[in-house]
């Protein structure tokens, strides 16, 4: 829960004004644009509906460029605080999600570069999209009718019956995703996890559209190569 108390924003608002008080998340422009009205007049309804809807993709998010949870947690703090201040300012050019995700990767940002841990998006993006192949040649047959397809399927993936077994494979998920380089994890949280389409994420990220397919297939790669070690390494206990 934010330490700082949840004031109505009494300064000038570029928002429209709502037909009524809403007491949820709802979908849509004309929707976001009303969820804006009620937390610029102070209604806490309609904040703790926010928060319940989007914090724990605010912590994906900020783990994506803060490693360590405490310090993703107070970059979590600090990206409400800099939304409920900047309400007056959305103006509706994208979702109020997307809007609140680019403010969270924004104050992500600003703390690494704080910490001296930072190197320039434009490096990491040419790391991470061009390094090397997403899935080992050897993979594939080399030669023959059925050359680039599979020599090896891939192993497949359990599937959770119980919720004891879902609880898991979500955690082995959570290791998957932390072990991918951050721009790449950025990605497929932003499309796989929280479902935004590929215009939106490249708005949020400032990458091209091209840079996002490179990264995102990258990542799904990558994340499966590892969920394979991990199964295989269990299969062998």
């Amino acid at each position: 829960m934010l330490r700082r108390s949840f004031q109505p924003f009494t300064g000038p608002c570029r928002a429209k004004p709502a037909l009524a008080s809403p007491v949820h998340v709802t979908t849509g422009h004309a929707a976001d644009f009303e969820t804006v009205a009620a937390l610029l007049r102070g209604e806490h309804s309609a904040f703790t509906s926010l928060v319940r809807a989007y914090h724990p993709a605010f912590l994906r998010l900020a783990q994506a460029w803060v490693r360590d949870r405490a310090d993703a947690a107070e970059v979590v703090q600090q990206a409400w605080v800099s939304a409920l201040e900047s309400l007056a300012t959305f103006e509706g050019r994208s979702s109020l999600r997307t809007w609140l995700f680019g403010i969270v990767i924004n104050v992500a940002r600003s703390h690494v570069r704080a910490q001296k841990r930072t190197v320039p998006l434009s490096a990491l993006v040419t790391e991470e999209a061009t390094d090397s192949p997403a899935v080992e040649a050897e993979r594939f047959l080399q030669d023959g009718e059925w050359v680039g397809h599979w020599a090896t399927w891939p192993t497949p993936f359990p599937s959770p019956d119980s919720a004891l077994e879902r609880e898991r494979l979500r955690a082995l998920l959570e290791q998957v995703l932390s072990a991918l380089p951050p721009l790449q994890q950025q990605v497929m949280v932003l499309c796989d996890v929280e479902g935004l389409t590929g215009e939106e994420t490249c708005n949020i990220l400032g990458i091209s559209s091209t840079h996002q397919r490179v990264l995102l297939h990258r990542a799904r790669a990558r994340a499966r190569a590892l969920l394979e070690e991990i199964f295989a390494d269990k299969a062998e206990v």
